[in-house]
Parts: C-alpha cells; sequence; structure tokens
C-alpha cells in the first residue's frame, strides 16, 4: 500500500509538472504570437501610414499585416494638397475615399494627412492667372475652401487631422514658407478655426519632426501657446519621430512629451521609423527637401542586414516604447511611417537609391526578431 501511495504521489507530481510546463508554453505562445494592438491595449492606438497598394488592398501580404497588428491608420500621401487639389477647384477623392472605407471596414482609428503643409502643395495654390504672388486675402480664402471641402467631406468618419505640418525650424523659429511670407504666422490659427468650422468634433493636430531638438521644442511649445491664446483649437501634438540609433537621446524625447503635455494637448507619436544607415549630415531630421549624392560607404547593408545591427536596431526600438509606455497617460498614439522596410520612405531619403531597414516588419513583411519584446513590454508590466 506504501508502495501504491508513492506511486500515485510520483504521478501526480509528475502531472502537475506536465500541466505547468503545458501552461508555461501556452503563455510563451500567447506572448510570441500577440499582435502589436493587442498588447498595447488601452494603452495607447497603433497605427502605420498606408501607401496606394495597401489601400487598394493590392498587395495581400501588407493588408494582412495592417489588419493584424494595427488599429489606427494614416495616409502616406494621398491626403496631401497637391493629390487632393491639383488644380484650383478639381478635387480627386477617389484615393482619400477609398482609404477612409478602408479605415471604417476594419474599424480602425483614420487620422487625415495633412491640410496644409510647406511641402507637397501644389504651385498654383499661391499665384494667379499670370503667374503672380496672390495676395493675403486671395490666399486665405483658398486656404478655408480647401480646408472646409475636403474636412466637411469626411466629417463625422475622420477621427482627426494633422492640421499643419512643419512650420518651425530646428533653431525654434518659423519657418518662412509661402503661407507664412503671404498670410504671416497667423496662417496656423486661421487653419486650425477653419478646420474646426469644417468638424466641430474632429481633433485637430500640429505635426512636426526633430521636436527633441531643444530649440526646435522651445518654439514649437511658444507657436502653441499663441494659437491656443487666439483660440485656436490644438487638440495634440504629433512628434514624428524619424529617429536613428544614436539620436535623438531618450531623455530630449521625454523632456518632449512633458513640454507637450504641459500645453494640455495630447501627444502623439506620428510617423516612427529608425534608420540603421550613416547619417548625411550630423542631427538629420526630416527635412524632405534635403538631398545627397550617393556613394557605396553611405549604403553599407545593401545585401542584408548584420545580426549585431537588427540586435541594436530591437534594443533602440524598446527603448523608446518603454518610454512611451511609461507616459501612457499623456500618449494618445504609436504610428509606424510605413508597413515594411520596402514600403520606408527612408530608402530614398537623403540618399536615393539605398536600402535601409527601419521598421518593425522586413521586406517581405515577416516580423523582425524582436517584434517580441516590444509586445512582451506590457505582458511583464501585469505580473
Amino acid at each position: 500500500m506504501k508502495m501504491l501511495k508513492t506511486i500515485v504521489v510520483a504521478v501526480a507530481a509528475l502531472l502537475s509538472n506536465l500541466s505547468a510546463s503545458a501552461t508555461s508554453q501556452k503563455l510563451k505562445v500567447a506572448t510570441d504570437t500577440l499582435t502589436l494592438k493587442d498588447a498595447f491595449e488601452g494603452k495607447f492606438f497603433i497605427g502605420t501610414a498606408l501607401n496606394l497598394d495597401q489601400i487598394w488592398e493590392r498587395d495581400a501580404a501588407a493588408v494582412a499585416v495592417v489588419k493584424k497588428h494595427f488599429n489606427s491608420i494614416v495616409a502616406e500621401n494621398c491626403m496631401k494638397s497637391m493629390f487632393l487639389q491639383p488644380q484650383e477647384g478639381v478635387f480627386d477623392f477617389k484615393d482619400a475615399d477609398r482609404f477612409v472605407l478602408f479605415g471604417e471596414k476594419n474599424k480602425m482609428q483614420i487620422i487625415g494627412h495633412t491640410l496644409i503643409w510647406h511641402s507637397q502643395t501644389p504651385d498654383w495654390f499661391f499665384v494667379d492667372k499670370n503667374g503672380k504672388e496672390v495676395s493675403r486675402d486671395v490666399l486665405i480664402a483658398r486656404m478655408r475652401k480647401h480646408i472646409h471641402t475636403v474636412v466637411s467631406r469626411y466629417k463625422g468618419r475622420v477621427h482627426g487631422w494633422d492640421v499643419v505640418n512643419e512650420a518651425i525650424l530646428d533653431n525654434g523659429e518659423w519657418r518662412k514658407s509661402k503661407f507664412y511670407d503671404i498670410i504671416g504666422p497667423q496662417f496656423i490659427e486661421l487653419a486650425f478655426k477653419f478646420a474646426h468650422e469644417a468638424d466641430p468634433n474632429a481633433e485637430l493636430y500640429y505635426n512636426d519632426y526633430s521636436t527633441a531638438v531643444p530649440e526646435k521644442r522651445k518654439g514649437i511649445i511658444k507657436m502653441i501657446r499663441q494659437v491656443k491664446a487666439a483660440g485656436g483649437r490644438v487638440s495634440g501634438i504629433g512628434m514624428q519621430e524619424h529617429n536613428a540609433l544614436d539620436n535623438p537621446p531618450i531623455d530630449e524625447v521625454e523632456k518632449t512629451i512633458l513640454g507637450f503635455a504641459g500645453l494640455d494637448a495630447k501627444v502623439m507619436v506620428t510617423e516612427m521609423d529608425i534608420t540603421v544607415l550613416p547619417h548625411a549630415r550630423p542631427n538629420m531630421g526630416a527635412e524632405i527637401g534635403e538631398q545627397y549624392a550617393y556613394t557605396k560607404e553611405m549604403n553599407p547593408y545593401e545585401k542584408g542586414l548584420p545580426t549585431a545591427k537588427m540586435d541594436e536596431l530591437g534594443r533602440r526600438y524598446v527603448a523608446f516604447f518603454k518610454l512611451y509606455l511609461k507616459h501612457q497617460d499623456k500618449i494618445s498614439r504609436v504610428t509606424l511611417w510605413g508597413v515594411g522596410d520596402g514600403d520606408s520612405w527612408k530608402n530614398g531619403w537623403p540618399i536615393p537609391g539605398r536600402t535601409d531597414y527601419p521598421l518593425l516588419f522586413d521586406r517581405n513583411y515577416q516580423p523582425k526578431p524582436f517584434l517580441k519584446d516590444i509586445t512582451s513590454l506590457t505582458q511583464k508590466k501585469k505580473k
């Protein structure tokens, strides 16, 4: 009988260990296969920028990743003014309509990008039929018509709009764009006013890059305060987060989060990517007009990313997501600027023809090895 009891106890212990092992394996699989949107549910939205092949669902592999991992989307290009209104009074909403429909069909947060930007605005916006620069009143009227037409079309369907993009330089001064030169700094206040008129319930954002540069951060904060004091309804501020492996310092990004949150505005990461390539110049930001000549030395990973460099990229992404989680009470959204590496604008900027690896999914839309390290961050916090 004693021998039988010993056997029973041993079997019970074995079964218990097997059960615990199975449970552990299930938890491991659950963590390994956890999607981005599930991992950060209740913390902040996880977004991505869509190109036309993804919007029209011509790229099945990319679309599958979008539907699985993301719950917020932004149009990479098709909502910019040069595409929506290529000629005065002639609007083309075909691609934008499809983008909004994609988001609605998949129950995603939909972000409109961008209403007023010095770049990718059609030339006609600033000149008359004789090619002469328009008056302040004419440009204001054109701004009003463009914003009212676009925002009202998607009233109640688009959650938030990047109303003004990149109006402050890295030194904290105003960018001397055509909008600024003709209208003056009031163009930002007016843009927010027109957007609010068109959809009073939509969130309205200011969006910029290199926001961790102290001088630029101060300039943006000063500008937002002025706009708010004048009655402008700024719901949130977007940190584009076009980062590198060694820049910007994490502590400066944290200062930006705290500074922007202090303006009674939501903070969001709007265009995140992390380049692994050498900089064309120190502290590269995201000035789209900058271009430099190709050299082989500036394209070191044409045939693939070495394991050590992939690990470094992973550690950098994890560090940023840890920071975003730390301030989840202030951050409403983290959006990657593209789905897979092959989609990224960083392959052609600021040096055309390079091969970069700046996103969370590779050129075949497979998750990078460190994706599980990012998704497991929230699981560790629950323990």
